[in-house]
């Protein structure tokens, strides 16, 4: 039996990669992305600034070494930009006073919202890791917790911007994400 000629391949047409789309998009809306990652002003400026990324892990590396320079300011401005991650929806009302009392008295210790990765837990542990997070932080003194709060907001602001970017994946150097099953989005119109 014999066959008919084959056809050549059939090669689709390049599509853009998220990456691609970020690289090339006006600097407003570049910064407007990292805004919704970390909301500090001066890190989103210095990611955006040095746009084009080659890859993905490129981008990371710089978004990392951005989150590393934050000052005293812009931790604080990163810090009112989030949120406690969201709980379970069939989580009982018991469980939601004691993370609101807990939350409550890390904020009177600390003057911020309490941030933790949490990208690395099942969504069912999510609540005790962070209950167990925030009683254990809270006996911290206020430059330890900085310390503390800043390397969890960089594992946020890596985790979510690896989700905005096309679910990339996350290298195990971003150690812990902080956040609950939505990875702690920042607070509403932050």
């Amino acid at each position: 039996m014999t066959r008919g000629p084959t056809l050549p391949a059939h090669r689709l047409p390049y599509l853009p990669k998220p990456l691609d789309a970020f690289n090339a998009a006006p600097a407003d809306e570049a910064r407007a992305l990292l805004l919704r990652c970390l909301h500090s002003l001066r890190w989103s400026h210095r990611v955006a600034d040095h746009r084009p990324y080659p890859d993905l892990d490129s981008l990371l590396a710089a978004a990392d070494e951005a989150a590393y320079d934050l000052s005293p300011t812009d931790l604080a401005e990163a810090l009112a930009g989030e949120s406690l991650p969201d709980l379970p929806a069939d989580t009982y009302s018991a469980a939601h006073m004691a993370l609101s009392a807990a939350h409550a008295a890390y904020e009177a210790r600390f003057g911020h919202a309490f941030v933790i990765y949490l990208g690395d837990t099942h969504p069912d542990e999510s609540l005790d890791r962070t209950l167990e997070a925030i009683r254990s932080r809270l006996t911290n003194d206020p430059e330890e917790e900085r310390v503390i709060a800043a390397e969890q907001l960089r594992r946020l602001a890596r985790s979510r911007l690896g989700t905005c970017l096309g679910g990339a994946r996350l290298h195990p150097s971003a150690a812990p994400p902080r956040g609950a099953t939505s990875d702690n989005a920042p607070a509403p119109g932050k």
